[in-house]
């Protein structure tokens, strides 16, 4: 009997599944392997690593229990248990979807020289993207840095359908030495959504059939709504497939519903990011625009305790507050009101993006590196948008926009539970001033915008 591997990464499902269906006909039976690997598994927080835990159970029950784990031993590379794991059940191939990630292609690449060694192939199939990064470029070859253009070339390049079942019912193979999976973190009073590929395509399946996509042009802006899909972590761990998605919304450009094409830009936009990292592997780290490396920043002391404020929720602004809160407790941050806290963070802190992009790495269930750091870039002005840094938001005229009556703000800062309508993003309006237990704004809004386009002023002046 010939056995193949399904090295499992971000693609935790069965359906839509190109690798899985490339090693089910390539071999009589398919091992499916995960390994827990330190390099990732270390800096995650303990939403991210509960998420990824249930989601494996859940991938663990579709394949009637025959999910096979390894743990990285002390010194271990994930490559060496792979090949080991190989090695064991003497196969000739491991499939898995190719990882376009610094630091996942550095491992594939380790992994496919150490299997072939021994005469082993590591097989890619399929990403965990529509279009995978690098293929959609200029006319000069050259990579986009820009995310119109390159919506409008990566639509007019297309993508392919949802890859078919395997021919036949996969036969799951099993082999000696699968290891128990860590326990699961203390989650305390922090919530998590179903997990798991059946609970993605539900919630894909409501959205679609209730009218959310119809209302997401409209409503996506609104924290105090559940106008949201809600598969940002689904799509980060390859619950469901962007391709699954995209099946369902229609052709661009057809004239269909026209929140289905705003659906489809915002998933274009994780695709963009992807390929911007792809094309450019140091801006996990560094700013993708090298002319602000000038850029002022405060630190020490003062700086630290503010940043500490931030991370706490407790700036005395309501939304930067709800939002920050929101992260602690759930895992998860609406997306306007992620631009909200970074703006916070970088134009009114005046701290650098790096550090509110690793906090939330930290604690965020769909933390995606690319999507992550590129979305706090062009926040800061050092990203992909041409000239955001002027783009500074005003924390309670954005609270009042997007939160009108204040719900999402009460949901969230109970110091503020009973401060009535639109007055919660202004509480010290109210006569007698805000609640006692809500603390003041720790600075002064204008003021600090001031200072913000002061600093990037002198910034370029010195390019």
């Amino acid at each position: 009997m010939s056995i193949s591997v399904v090295w499992f990464r971000r693609d935790l499902r069965l359906s839509d599944n190109p690798a899985l269906t490339a090693a089910a006909t390539s071999s009589t039976s398919v091992l499916p392997l995960f390994v827990f690997d330190p390099a990732l598994w270390e800096p995650a927080g303990p939403v991210r690593r509960a998420y990824l835990l249930r989601s494996l159970d859940a991938l663990d029950a579709s394949l009637d229990g025959h999910l096979h784990v390894r743990v990285c031993a002390p010194g271990q590379s994930v490559a060496d248990v792979v090949a080991t794991v190989a090695r064991e059940v003497e196969t000739d191939a491991v499939h898995v979807a190719a990882d376009y990630g610094p630091y996942g292609a550095k491992r594939d690449a380790v992994a496919g020289r150490l299997l072939a060694k021994e005469g082993r192939a590591l097989v890619r199939t399929g990403s965990a993207y529509a279009v995978a990064p690098g293929r959609v470029l200029k006319n000069d070859g050259s990579p986009y840095r820009v995310y119109s253009p390159f919506y409008r070339a990566w639509c007019a390049h297309g993508w392919r359908g949802p890859a078919p079942a395997p021919a036949a019912p996969v036969r799951w193979a099993t082999a000696a030495g699968s290891q128990a999976r860590p326990g699961e973190p203390d989650l305390g009073s922090v919530t998590l959504p179903a997990v798991g590929e059946g609970a993605a395509l539900e919630r894909w399946s409501a959205f679609l059939g209730g009218g959310g996509v119809d209302r997401y042009g409209a409503d996506r802006n609104r924290p105090d709504l559940n106008a949201t899909s809600g598969l940002s972590a689904a799509l980060r761990w390859g619950e469901i497939h962007p391709r699954t998605l995209l099946a369902e919304l229609g052709d661009p450009g057809d004239g269909g519903r026209s929140g289905a094409e705003v659906f489809r830009k915002e998933l274009a936009w994780r695709e963009f990011y992807a390929d911007v990292l792809h094309h450019t592997p140091s801006s996990a780290r560094e700013s993708l625009r090298t002319d602000l490396g000038d850029m002022q920043h405060d630190v020490g002391p003062d700086a630290d305790a503010r940043f500490a404020a931030w991370c706490q929720g407790r700036t005395g602004y309501p939304v930067v507050e709800a939002g920050m809160r929101q992260l602690l407790t759930e895992g998860w941050v609406h997306n306007r009101v992620r631009m909200v806290v970074a703006s916070f963070l970088i134009k009114d802190l005046h701290l650098e993006w790096t550090r509110g992009a690793r906090w939330f790495m930290h604690l965020l269930r769909d933390g995606d590196l690319a999507s992550n750091q590129h979305g706090w870039q062009w926040v800061a002005g050092t990203g992909t948008d041409a000239a955001p840094y002027y783009r500074v938001f005003n924390p309670i005229l954005q609270g009042l926009k997007f939160d009108p009556d204040g719900s999402y703000v009460r949901k969230y800062v109970p110091e503020l539970a009973d401060v009535p309508g639109a007055a919660a993003h202004e509480p010290w309006t109210l006569v007698g001033g805000a609640p006692s237990a809500y603390p003041a704004p720790i600075v002064d809004h204008a003021e600090e915008r001031g200072v913000a386009l002061s600093r990037y002023s002198a910034a370029t002046k010195a390019h």
